[in-house]
C-alpha cells in the first residue's frame, strides 16, 4: 500500500478500531495490521497524539504475562473526530472512485 494512503488513513482505522472495544497498545498494533501494515512506531505516537487531543482515555489493567497494560477507551470527543473522518474518507473515496470510473470509461 502507498505511504501516503496508509498515513492519511491511520487514524481512522485506530479509532474504529477502539470504538469496538477498549484495547492496549500492542493489541491495536495488531488489529491495525489486518488492514495495512504497520509497526509499534508508528501507532504508539499516534495514541499518545490521540489521548493529548482528549479522543482517548486511558487506564491501567494488571497482565498475567508482565506488567499492567495501559488501555485506551474512547471519549465522547474521539466519537466526534471518528464520525468527521468517517464521512470525510466516505465523501473522499466515493469521489476518488467516481473519477476513476469516469477515466475508465474515457480510455
Amino acid at each position: 500500500m502507498n505511504p501516503q494512503f496508509k498515513k492519511g488513513v491511520l487514524e481512522l482505522i485506530v479509532l474504529l478500531s477502539v470504538k469496538k472495544r477498549d484495547m492496549y497498545g500492542y493489541e491495536l498494533v495488531l488489529e491495525v495490521s489486518k488492514v495495512v501494515d504497520v509497526n509499534e512506531g508508528t501507532i504508539y505516537p499516534l495514541l499518545k497524539r490521540l489521548t493529548n487531543e482528549n479522543y482517548f482515555e486511558t487506564y491501567l489493567v494488571q497482565s498475567n504475562e508482565g506488567p499492567s497494560r495501559k488501555y485506551y477507551k474512547l471519549t465522547v470527543l474521539g466519537e466526534t473526530r471518528l464520525n468527521e473522518l468517517k464521512q470525510g474518507w466516505t465523501e473522499f473515496s466515493n469521489s476518488v472512485s467516481d473519477f476513476i470510473k469516469r477515466s475508465d470509461n474515457n480510455e
